[in-house]
């Protein structure tokens, strides 16, 4: 082997080395992320069914009263706020608690929002829909490593 040959195989492996480290580094960055997009959506829905359900926050009426109990669909869906947004906090069977999660958003949004006017920013129903987007993507993609859904595929 050439003194040319060494020097050619040294860098090659050098930068096949330093590929593989940036490419670790970029896949623990977007794991990370898609830790924190998850686990920031579970905590606010957890937080928006704690209002309904436990009149938290100044609940339904800003005086702290709770939906009544077992009403369709207040109480129902703090329920799955509560419940199902915990499941995705923690990344617990994430994908069907993240899609039920979307669906009682994308109901609420067209049974209560879209009614009083096309567009979200007319009707109110910004955050229902951003809720009901984000948890598809969740349910779509996954809790990601960093979740208990990694830990029980061990």
């Amino acid at each position: 082997m050439t003194a040319s040959t060494t020097t050619t195989a040294r860098t090659t492996t050098a930068r096949t080395t330093t590929a593989r480290t940036t490419t670790a580094r970029a896949d623990r960055l977007r794991e990370a992320a898609w830790a924190g997009f998850r686990v920031v959506f579970g905590f606010l829905f957890v937080l928006h069914g704690a209002v309904g359900a436990f009149g938290a926050f100044g609940g339904v009426d800003g005086a702290g009263t709770p939906v009544e109990l077992l009403s369709w669909p207040g109480w129902w869906g703090s329920a799955i706020h509560l419940v199902a947004g915990a499941l995705v906090l923690v990344g617990l069977w994430t994908r069907p608690a993240a899609l039920l999660c979307s669906g009682a958003m994308a109901y609420a949004y067209f049974v209560v929002h879209q009614p009083l006017g096309a567009l979200p920013l007319q009707n109110g129903g910004e955050p229902a829909a951003l809720f009901a987007w984000a948890f598809l993507a969740i349910a779509a993609v996954g809790s990601g490593r960093y979740a208990l859904d990694a830990l029980r595929r061990r």
